[in-house]
């Protein structure tokens, strides 16, 4: 699974993956801008991002999980929960093949 080289837009982002994971992807899309609804949507490193003030939020699909790429500092409790999703250089790996936890992202 491969998105766009260099989608111009989020949509076009989205409508690079299977239905699956564009629904997903959506998901995620929609919790951030319930988040922070004056965030502005952009594509950095390719990637869908939200910005205000600075990047909010980085997330992509990847062949076996999404990733989200946040500044996840300063609450302990959070960053325990989200331990099982750790991955390399502070990212966050959720596996396709397990429920999304949109409340963790939210």
């Amino acid at each position: 699974m491969k998105g766009p080289s260099q989608p111009k837009d989020i949509d076009e982002y989205i409508m690079a993956f299977p239905q699956k994971v564009q629904s997903i992807l959506k998901k995620i899309r929609s919790t951030v801008k319930e988040v922070a609804p004056e965030a502005t949507e952009m594509i950095s490193y390719r990637m869908p991002a939200f910005k205000l003030d600075g990047i909010l939020i980085y997330f992509a699909a990847f062949k076996e999980h999404i990733g989200i790429f946040p500044p996840v500092t300063g609450d302990e409790k959070l960053k325990k929960a989200l331990g099982p999703y750790s991955g390399p250089k502070g990212n966050l790996r959720f596996p396709l093949n397990e429920p999304m936890p949109y409340a963790l992202i939210r």
